[in-house]
């Protein structure tokens, strides 16, 4: 994230948000001086198409970045939507984090004009944190070739330029981690196919969203929910770290809300290679613990 937003800057960046991991990218630009005006949502809301478009008209920007799926709302954006809307402004560079979601969500970057659509392998690629990844366009690599002060570990054309000649990081990189990736998306990922993939994300979305609207309420606007986690009110009021201490002995463990909204909800990731049996357990135990069951 601070590789890209530093290196593909020139004039002002609309930084869009909704929740927490928005608002690091604001305090990325600001940590790096660089120009940015923050655009945040109400909470549990996306970026709409028209917000973008609303900023973009003013003719201030030239790089817009979205998070497609917020962790700490819950929270997927309609980033194919706003390529639309950015593909009427030439000269503005698109920046997507897909942190949580590629490899659990569709993600078609050309068709939705994404310049820079960044990942790690922790979440739904299912490999160890360690590694980051992304696809470049042709546009952002003219762009930042065009920005001075670009860094140096984190020179987006410097990467680009090792990579070309000999797919080597421009620093020692973490092999063992490529290795992992390599085995999950041959041995794991495409026997899977990725369609189906999308599905099963898909299916277990759905199964965390029911329950929760069963016995409390979902963060999110349900029409932007989140296919790799949900995030859920606690509308009972009870202990979330109470609830992971007797999870854990149990062998499980779920997230607590983020931030401000710590204890206020709770979050359950259905990414990476989890399947329904584990998923159904897991909520048969909060069931049991917080004494939900009928």
């Amino acid at each position: 994230m601070e590789m890209i937003i530093r290196s593909c800057i020139k004039k002002r960046a609309a930084v869009f948000s909704v929740g927490a991991f928005g608002d690091r990218w604001y305090k990325i630009a600001q940590a790096n001086n660089v120009p940015a005006d923050h655009f945040k949502s109400e909470p549990g809301e996306p970026t709409t198409p028209e917000m973008v478009e609303q900023a973009l008209k003013t003719g201030k920007y030239d790089v817009v970045t979205v998070t497609h799926n917020e962790t700490s709302a819950g929270l997927m954006n309609p980033v194919h939507e706003i390529g639309q809307i950015i593909q009427n402004y030439p000269d503005v560079v698109y920046l997507v984090d897909s942190v949580s979601s590629l490899g659990g969500a569709k993600i078609e970057v050309d068709k939705a004009h994404i310049d820079i659509c960044l990942s790690s392998t922790q979440k739904s690629l299912g490999v160890p944190p360690g590694l980051a990844v992304a696809s470049v366009s042709d546009k952002a690599i003219k762009r930042a070739e065009s920005v001075e002060n670009r860094g140096y570990y984190l020179d987006l054309i410097n990467v680009v330029n090792r990579v070309k000649k000999n797919y080597q990081y421009p620093s020692t990189p973490a092999t063992p981690h490529m290795w992992a990736l390599d085995y999950q998306l041959s041995k794991i990922i495409d026997e899977e196919g990725l369609d189906n993939r999308f599905n099963r994300h898909q299916k277990l979305a759905d199964i965390v969203r029911a329950w929760a609207k069963e016995h409390f309420a979902l963060f999110a606007n349900e029409t932007y929910a989140s296919n790799t986690v949900t995030t859920i009110l606690n509308t009972k009021g009870k202990s979330v770290s109470g609830l992971n201490d007797e999870l854990g002995k149990r062998g499980f463990m779920i997230s607590n809300g983020y931030g401000e909204l710590k204890e206020k909800a709770f979050r359950i990731a259905h990414m990476g290679d989890r399947n329904e049996t584990d998923l159904r357990d897991l909520l048969a135990e909060i069931e049991d613990i917080w004494g939900l069951k009928q």
